[in-house]
């Protein structure tokens, strides 16, 4: 059975971890099954945004599912692990649209750094962000203490891996882990709908551009060749008839 529930609805792609019996834990099979959603789905040209969120409202990812990761014993098996993992986040954050992470619950250890492999996250109130790895004796273990420096500079990530601190909501959002938490009385569902809003707007080849330019600065692209990047997108996107109907929005007589 699916570890996953995937959809598409009104050009977003929608994954969910569906093991709400395990706490949405992440076992081999769930991280694969993450990296082929996002993978089949990468070319699509008529999406504009993926949504990654937990069923249920008690864990968004409650870390590794350490059932699952006990038979891992060998450096060998250890080092396959990791690097098969760490494919999964990476085709989250290599995602070529902007990845929302709805934070329905926990995010605890590997949980947030799948959390932190999106581009944004939207929390409830009662969520919350917590590298805790070392409370089991190990580090961040699939490319997330890089992202969370790259979050958060390097003071402020050393502090959160290096304590386990577990941010509430509140706290990751000044800590600048979280980028919205839900208003009283709003639904998490709403909160992920209103900050998609001006995305969902753009056109995909926009998006697309955007992200690029985002990605290539990440993977430490020389600034020429970025630039370069830039042109062969502007070129694009003015070329395209989505510009052109803006356009002739903008250029058409407004009645006297």
């Amino acid at each position: 059975m699916s570890d996953l529930q995937v959809s598409v609805c009104d050009a977003v792609l929608q994954v969910r971890i569906a093991r709400p019996e395990r706490h949405n834990a992440l076992s081999r099979s769930t991280l694969a099954e993450i990296r082929a959603a996002f993978a089949a789905h990468a070319a699509d040209p008529g999406l504009k945004a993926a949504v990654l969120t937990g069923t249920g409202d008690a864990s968004f990812a409650a870390g590794g599912d350490l059932r699952d990761l006990a038979v891992v014993r060998e450096r060998g098996e250890a080092e396959v692990m990791v690097r098969d993992a760490r494919a999964a986040l990476t085709a989250v954050r290599e995602f070529p649209l902007p990845v929302i992470a709805a934070l329905n619950g926990r995010a605890i250890g590997g949980g947030a750094e799948l959390a932190t492999s999106c581009d944004f996250r939207i929390a409830t109130a009662q969520a919350s962000l917590g590298y805790v790895h070392g409370k089991l004796g190990i580090s961040s273990q699939w490319g997330g203490g890089t992202a969370l420096v790259d979050l958060l500079g390097p003071h402020k990530a050393l502090y959160a891996m290096a304590s386990g601190t577990v941010f509430g909501a509140r706290a990751a959002l000044e800590l600048g882990l979280v980028d919205v938490v839900c208003e009283p009385g709003e639904t998490l569902e709403d909160a992920v709908q209103a900050f998609l809003a001006p995305m969902l707007a753009m056109a995909p080849q926009v998006l697309r551009a955007a992200k690029s330019q985002v990605l290539a600065a990440q993977r430490g692209v020389p600034a020429v060749e970025r630039v370069a990047m830039e042109l062969d997108n502007a070129v694009d996107t003015w070329l395209h008839p989505d510009h052109w109907t803006a356009a002739d929005r903008v250029l058409k007589p407004r009645p006297s």
